[in-house]
């Protein structure tokens, strides 16, 4: 049988102020309020510490005294990776991320995957305040979010009474959108949206489903597209809407599909997505459609693909949503009553959109 290992016996806070000859304070100190020490003896306290094999106060205790976690939290209902692909979702990462750099606190992201029901990632997350990004009204993680006695911001959806919520005038900006599609003569539209609820549905949608939508800016940008067209003649039940659960590329051009076999008097499609628009513009190309002499495509975002094509879309400023839920989140102690923030957006008319083909106009597609 070989000898059992001998590991050194880790430092503690105790036995390296006994070392140094000074208090715990002084220890402590040197950690946590340098200022309060002069340069040499700080210099002293750490040299010592790495000799000995001190790692520093233990941040869990040093939270549990100062019931201060010195993180954000970020919850979002989607998995981990969504977070670091998809366009928008990275903006605004980014621009949390700056503004917890300038605050000096750390980002703990809690993702919940659709479908989960396990709230446990939120109620174990040790963080002292959260952002929640673009999740429906009726979200377990949410209910749990807001179950926690710290504050909490919204990002885009759901708009709660009582808490702090960032994101643009959606109802506004997809209104700038159907006025420039009606301006060009467009009576035969059809739509492409994200996700209206948890449950999964890869299908047309039905008005009931459009109207009791639980993400709320899905339906208010839908029900902003029926008011636009309903007041231009078109009759918004005729308006065929495809949802897709997914928010790829991919799921854009198999949405598209599904609307352009089943309507092909269409001409042109409303995405409220660029994600969704750029797959639209890829099946347009694969059915030999020309965009936009053919089939008119338009999307919302503003992301750096969709500006580099030159798609029709809204531009929202998705770092500065970001930046402004953090700043709003670390500085809510400031406040005694809750606020809403409104982006501006602008719509940027690009080479996707024209007026509609004529019957005279051959049209190619199959």
């Amino acid at each position: 049988m070989g000898r059992p290992i001998r590991t050194r016996r880790q430092a503690t806070l105790a036995s390296l102020a006994a070392e140094l000859g000074v208090s715990r304070t002084t220890v402590s100190n040197a950690y946590n309020r340098p200022d309060q020490l002069s340069p040499e003896l700080r210099r002293r306290v750490l040299e010592t510490a790495r000799r000995l094999g001190y790692p520093g106060p233990d941040p869990v205790a040093r939270s549990l005294r100062t019931r201060r976690a010195g993180a954000v939290g970020l919850l979002l209902t989607e998995n981990l990776s969504y977070a670091f692909r998809d366009p928008a979702a990275v903006g605004v990462l980014e621009g949390l991320a700056l503004a917890c750099e300038d605050a000096g606190v750390g980002l703990h992201l809690v993702p919940a995957s659709p479908g989960r029901e396990d709230v446990a990632a939120v109620h174990r997350a040790g963080v002292d305040g959260f952002v929640v990004y673009s999740v429906p009204d009726d979200d377990p993680h949410l209910a749990a979010v807001l179950e926690r006695p710290v504050p909490t911001v919204i990002i885009d959806q759901p708009s709660i009474e009582g808490i702090d919520r960032v994101g643009p005038d959606d109802a506004a900006a997809v209104g700038k959108i159907a006025e420039h599609l009606v301006s060009l003569g467009h009576r035969q539209v059809g739509v492409i949206c994200m996700r209206l609820a948890r449950e999964r549905n890869d299908d047309f949608v039905s008005a009931t489903r459009q109207s009791g939508a639980h993400f709320h800016v899905q339906r208010t940008r839908l029900e902003a597209l029926a008011a636009a067209f309903s007041a231009a003649g078109v009759d918004w039940a005729g308006v065929p809407v495809v949802e897709r659960f997914d928010h790829t590329v991919d799921d854009g051009a198999s949405a598209a599909r599904q609307l352009l076999d089943a309507y092909p008097q269409i001409t042109a499609v409303i995405c409220t997505s660029d994600i969704l628009a750029l797959g639209t513009m890829a099946e347009a190309e694969r059915r030999g459609l020309r965009v936009p002499q053919d089939l008119t495509v338009t999307g919302f975002d503003g992301i750096a693909e969709a500006e580099r094509i030159g798609l029709t879309t809204v531009h929202q400023p998705v770092l500065e949503k970001g930046k402004t839920a953090g700043r709003l989140l670390l500085s809510s102690g400031e406040r005694s009553a809750p606020k809403t923030i409104t982006l501006p957006t602008e719509l940027r008319i690009g080479r996707t959109s024209a007026p509609p083909r004529t019957v005279e106009e051959p049209w190619f597609g199959g």
